[in-house]
């Protein structure tokens, strides 16, 4: 279905935003008093009701323990937890289902490469390779295992409108370096990073690459291979599906060689009190019940994500990015950070004078969800010499009319503060 540019829906051909909404339960609900303008999706993103069908199904006709019964209940349980890793597995292009390991997030399959492979792998004197545009999450485990090997962390800088200076990060990748690892697409920016040409230049001096991968998967389709990253992470609940499930794509080569970060139930083979051995990956790295249903939600996400299809997809997101950031940028005394770079999802600004939780207040009173804060990236935030942004972020159900009702909150703002 196609509709006019200044409808205020803003849709592609084949793709019909209003049929979309309704597939999303919570979308039709208000705030305060005002319909939902729910512009918070790079903290999460909203569930369509496949999902949420799905999470029932298992536990209203299928509720078991997986991999373990030899009962009907637990066969399903266990095909449908299974086929959802290949659906993971397909949605990579990764070469096979034992690349594909559930976590809970993308905090936690960084944790497991940087202890499973890390403490194995770096040395004293060695250097892991992150940029100022990391989130935390891909900072911190990091600085745990250099602290524990006496490796170092060098940091690649960014320019000053938000790109990461290729230059720098090429003349920092030495043959010490074990590990470079960076964000896909950033989440306080909405930067997309050339990563394709860093994992080029990090193999040819014998580095391996992690890709946090947490803001890219929703708004582009990502294909390990052709990318040649190592490792790659994600989030469920940024991709429309549950909270407390994630992906970690390895290498198999790589995962093979790693031992276990965490011991238990269904990463062994056999037990005594002399010796353990250990399954082969990815059950090697899911010790205890995984997030069963999670991981079924997921499954079923990311197949309804293929259901629309990315051209569709990204058509709509390009529209709305390039409206909200002209928007946003016409307001009086706003700056748009990164406003050219290449960028998905993502409008990060300021208000001269105005703190961005006050800005976040404001239109939370207006029905408009934002984030406001340091967006878990305070080494970012010191670079740009900010305490905090607002932060905008979009998603294939948002409108056009969401854009002119956050322009209408920032007028608010602005009248409130005198402006």
């Amino acid at each position: 279905m196609s509709t006019a540019a200044g409808d205020g829906v803003g849709t592609a051909a084949g793709f019909d935003i209003k049929v979309v909404r309704e597939d999303f339960p919570i979308l039709q609900r208000t705030v305060r008093d005002r319909p939902l303008v729910y512009l918070d999706n790079a903290a999460t993103a909203h569930k369509p009701r496949v999902v949420i069908d799905a999470v029932t199904r298992y536990y209203t006709q299928m509720n078991s323990n997986v991999h373990r019964g030899l009962h009907e209940l637990s066969e399903k349980a266990t095909a449908a937890f299974e086929r959802s890793r290949a659906t993971v597995r397909r949605f990579l292009n990764a070469a096979e289902e034992r690349e594909i390991v559930f976590v809970r997030g993308t905090t936690e399959a960084i944790n497991l490469v940087a202890q499973a492979w890390g403490r194995a792998e770096v040395r004293a004197g060695d250097e892991v390779l992150v940029t100022e545009m990391e989130h935390h999450s891909n900072i911190v485990p990091w600085q745990m295992l250099c602290a524990q090997a006496g490796a170092r962390l060098r940091v690649a800088p960014i320019a000053d409108g938000g790109t990461l200076r290729l230059d720098a990060l090429r003349d920092l990748i030495g043959p010490r370096t074990r590990m470079v690892a960076l964000a896909h697409v950033s989440n306080a920016l909405g930067t997309v990073n050339p990563v394709r040409e860093i994992a080029r230049l990090a193999h040819e001096r014998g580095a391996l690459v992690l890709l946090d991968g947490a803001q890219a998967v929703p708004h582009m389709p990502v294909d390990v291979r052709d990318i040649g990253c190592d490792f790659f992470a994600f989030s469920g609940h940024k991709l429309f599906g549950p909270t407390g499930i994630g992906i970690l794509y390895g290498r198999a080569d790589l995962l093979e060689a790693m031992n276990p970060w965490q011991g238990g139930g269904d990463m062994i083979a056999s037990v005594s009190f002399e010796k353990t051995t250990y399954k082969r990956p990815p059950h090697r790295f899911e010790a205890g019940t995984p997030d069963i249903a999670g991981a079924i939600g997921l499954g079923a996400a990311i197949e309804y994500l293929e259901s629309i299809g990315w051209p569709a997809i990204e058509a709509h997101e390009r529209d709305l990015l390039d409206y909200a950031t002209r928007s946003v940028a016409a307001v009086p005394e706003v700056t748009v950070l990164a406003a050219q770079a290449p960028r998905v999802g993502v409008v990060s600004f300021v208000i001269d004078g105005v703190h961005p939780h006050d800005v976040g207040t404001i239109l939370d009173m207006q029905g408009v969800a934002v984030r406001a804060g340091h967006h878990c990236a305070q080494p970012l935030m010191d670079r740009l010499g900010l305490p905090a942004t607002a932060r905008a972020s979009l998603s294939f159900y948002n409108t056009r009319d969401e854009i002119d009702a956050l322009v209408a909150g920032l007028a608010r703002v602005r009248e409130v503060f005198g402006r």
